[in-house]
């Protein structure tokens, strides 16, 4: 009898031994599985992060690219501006002495003022003639107010101020796209310290919750990344 109650022991024990023995096996497996499958998204976010940063710093560079194309477009437009005010500012003096020149019934002094409008104006002028102004009581009260007149260099003024509109507005989009790049590669380190942290567990829920927050993060911020333009 006793040898049959050691034999029945023996068994159990040795059924014991294989039971423990088959639990490290899984543990062992599971560990191996989680540290490459840590190893890879380690690898994936660390390329990740570094592309992440570069696209942060290429739009940062196209935002000083665009303010200054902006910045260059309002200096020629203030340049044409003036430049089209003091053609405005001398056809008017000029179109002052010619009415005056025509009430003292000077026609040789008329037609000099004439000679000396601007091309353009003198379009308009033309024009303001064809109204009988000095009968015409309804008539424009000079050629600067005909829809014939044109001022190439206000017009030219006008569309590089728009320009420089347009072209800050992109400059202001591009730095907000840098700074959307900054953020996701700040997330991005964020996932690389989380795993790391997560290596260091032996309580295999904390390092599984630890590590289900990096994976959760870490698509998050992929899927932030992919939805933002590319330079």
């Amino acid at each position: 009898m006793p040898e049959e109650m050691n034999v029945e022991f023996s068994h159990k024990l040795s059924e014991q031994e294989d039971e423990e023995e088959r639990q490290e096996k899984r543990k062992a497996r599971w560990e191996v599985l989680v540290e490459i499958v840590e190893v890879a998204v380690l690898a994936i976010v660390a390329i990740a992060t570094a592309w992440s940063g570069y696209q942060a710093a290429r739009w940062d560079g196209q935002q000083s690219l665009l303010y200054g194309h902006a910045t260059a477009d309002r200096f020629q437009a203030n340049a044409a501006s003036t430049y089209g005010g003091q053609e405005l500012s001398a056809d008017s003096s000029m179109f002052t002495a010619y009415l005056q020149a025509r009430s003292a019934g000077d026609s040789k002094l008329e037609m000099l003022y004439i000679r000396r409008f601007t091309a353009d104006y003198r379009v308009a002028f033309l024009a303001w003639l064809k109204t009988d102004p000095f009968t015409n009581p309804a008539a424009p009260p000079g050629p600067g107010y005909m829809p014939q007149y044109r001022n190439p260099s206000l017009e030219s003024a006008d569309r590089l101020n728009a320009l420089a509109a347009a072209t800050f507005d992109q400059g202001t989009a591009a730095r907000d796209t840098a700074e959307r790049y900054v953020r996701d590669t700040v997330l991005f380190a964020s996932v690389l310290f989380l795993v790391a942290i997560a290596q260091r567990f032996k309580v295999r829920s904390v390092r599984v919750a630890t590590t289900t927050i990096a994976f959760g993060l870490a698509a998050y911020t992929t899927f932030a990344v992919a939805t933002l333009p590319r330079i």
